[in-house]
């Protein structure tokens, strides 16, 4: 019966290290990942002027530009 016992808390500490784990590891992902979102919210962005026909340039088009470009 005690080795019963023993088995049981064993296995349990160990789900709680891997439950532990993983949670620091989604953690680390965030504050790695976080940066980058944050300093892409800060990009100026390209100032649209409508025309009624011919050429016209977009937010879309204009960020495809930036992209584009090596």
């Amino acid at each position: 019966m005690k080795e019963l016992k023993k088995y049981a808390e064993a296995k349990l500490s160990r789900r709680k290290f891997l439950t532990g784990s993983a949670a620091i590891g989604a953690s680390a992902v965030a504050i790695a990942v976080a940066p980058n979102v944050a300093s892409a919210a800060t990009k100026t962005e390209v100032k649209v002027e409508k025309k009624d026909e011919g050429y016209q340039l977009t937010q879309h088009i204009a960020d495809y530009y930036k992209s584009a470009a090596l």
